[in-house]
């Protein structure tokens, strides 16, 4: 063992130092392509910013923790694109805050969910997924059908991503409660589901 590595080893002040540094480099060589890469900031055709609706049934997903089960990734490998259609670009993802990519699939993937199944079916699934799924451990969630939506807190959500650079224009910001008026968390997140995948499936 070299002087210099017993020295770093029994001083915690600069071994903390020398990993600081060696974690913000790893950092930039991960972020600094993406944050330059036009591909990474360019949505694709097809792709908008969610409608109000949809926006809402996207917080719904993720303060139900639905991340936690289903990834939005397909990999560019042919059993996945066999399975669940195109591989997920960057560019599906830019109005995504935060983006659902990940490889943690107790469920399956539902970057490609849109059209392939009826809001009946959701609904369904939603409920009890055990009644369209028998052998599912999925967690059923009755009460969404009981929770409206608040169309104020989508109305500030839209305006927050507006100052981030999302196209919404002030008027679809002001329909943003006749669009929501009186629809309940379940029509939400299922309109956010039906919407997955449509830009790149073909659906």
């Amino acid at each position: 063992m070299s002087k210099g590595h017993k020295i770093l080893e029994k001083n915690i002040n600069l071994m903390a130092i020398f990993i600081v540094i060696v974690i913000s480099i790893g950092g930039a060589v991960e972020i600094l392509p993406l944050i330059f890469s036009s591909d990474a900031r360019t949505p694709i055709e097809g792709i908008e910013p969610y409608p109000p609706l949809q926006l809402a049934g996207r917080e719904i997903y993720i303060r139900e923790g639905c991340y936690g089960c289903h990834s939005q990734m397909i990999r560019p490998f042919r059993s996945e694109t066999e399975r669940y259609g195109p591989y997920s670009v960057a560019g599906e993802s830019v109005y995504d805050r935060p983006f659902q990519w990940g490889s943690k699939r107790t469920g399956p993937d539902l970057a490609r969910v849109g059209g392939r199944y009826s809001d009946d079916w959701h609904r369904v699934h939603l409920i009890n997924p055990r009644d369209v799924v028998p052998e599912s451990n999925m967690p059923g969630y009755p009460w969404l059908l009981d929770a409206e939506i608040d169309s104020e807190l989508i109305q500030r959500k839209m305006r927050a991503l507006q100052a981030l650079g999302d196209p919404y224009s002030d008027e679809q910001i002001a329909g943003a409660t006749s669009a929501v008026e009186g629809k309940t968390e379940m029509e939400a997140l299922i309109a956010y589901l039906q919407g997955l995948g449509l830009a790149r499936s073909g659906r």
